[in-house]
């Protein structure tokens, strides 16, 4: 089953919606996507049945603008899961990495669910920045809450999945990690996910190794960029929904992403390939990422906000 959070045509309003084809039959507006959470699948399953056999509306995919399909989570956690990605990565920010702590430790780190977007929404450059990159990724949905679970009762948490754009500003990024404390202003700009939440039974018939045997491509102005698949991730999702409810909560509708697939951002192209073939993004610039039984993620680049001045020149 796919779900999605769209405005109504009628009202203007958010509503949740089941997709059908290439059309959504919508529920009530007393009803959202993080409302129906906080089961072990039932109260999606039986919304999903009723907005099916009796919507409030239906219309087409096309004729809507998309949110996110949980357009406020309670939190965002991203990680880094995918070893070719770090590996480029920080050799293209020029920055020594542990491999060894790495490999016995996920790495997870909170980001800002208040600039989550949906697909074909506009997104405003980072203000100050002319190294902008995307960030081909996955994002699992946590649907009931649990503490301290082991990895078996973790992946029993995870209710979906959807396409995840961790948009990213490399030159911020240069100097923020060398505080060592995790990047801020490099990420909290923008995120889009979506299109759609397609919940776990879709996926169990692709589970391979830590993941699925999905391809992840990224395009930018139709021109493909990007190639890799999940199943390539060396902490699977369970794990990471695990390690995050170590010693604390999960809670229904909590994101938590699996970082960047390999060759799936353009600071990691621009270290595998000749970096005038790879340019930054500016505004103006579209990037589609496509994951296979999650849909597409379409957004483009706008003009940034203005600086607004802490001090003189800063």
């Amino acid at each position: 089953m796919k779900w999605a959070t769209y405005l109504s045509p009628e009202t203007g309003a958010e509503r949740a919606g089941v997709i059908v084809d290439e059309q959504i039959f919508g529920l009530g507006p007393e009803v959202s996507v993080l409302g129906l959470l906080g089961d072990d699948g039932s109260a999606l399953a039986a919304a999903g049945e009723r907005a099916t056999r009796d919507p409030r509306e239906v219309v087409s995919i096309g004729d809507v603008a998309l949110c996110a399909p949980i357009p406020r989570p309670p939190s965002i956690r991203d990680s880094a899961s995918f070893e070719a990605h770090l590996r480029a990565g920080f050799a293209g920010l020029g920055v020594p990495f542990d491999f060894d702590n790495w490999y016995r430790h996920p790495m997870i780190y909170f980001t800002n669910p208040h600039g989550l977007t949906g697909s074909r929404a506009d997104i405003p450059a980072a203000a100050g920045s002319r190294k902008l990159d995307y960030e081909l990724e996955v994002m699992a949905v946590v649907g009931r809450e649990g503490t301290n679970v082991d990895v078996a009762e973790a992946e029993e948490l995870i209710v979906g999945y959807c396409i995840f754009n961790d948009w990213s500003a490399r030159d911020i990024q240069g100097y923020e990690v060398k505080f060592q404390v995790g990047p801020f202003k490099t990420k909290d700009w923008a995120m889009t996910t979506g299109p759609f939440l397609v919940t776990k039974d879709e996926l169990e018939p692709f589970r391979k190794g830590n993941a699925f045997d999905l391809e992840m491509k990224a395009f930018v102005n139709g021109r493909q960029y990007s190639q890799g698949n999940l199943s390539d991730m060396y902490w699977s999702f369970a794990e990471l929904v695990a390690y995050s409810a170590r010693g604390t909560w999960v809670k229904p509708g909590d994101h938590i992403a699996s970082g960047t697939v390999g060759t799936g951002c353009i600071v990691e192209l621009s270290t595998r390939e000749d970096a005038a073939e790879y340019p930054w993004l500016t505004v103006g610039d579209e990037v589609v990422l496509e994951v296979e039984g999650l849909g597409k993620l379409v957004n483009r680049i706008a003009e940034p906000l203005p600086i607004r001045e802490l001090r003189p020149g800063v």
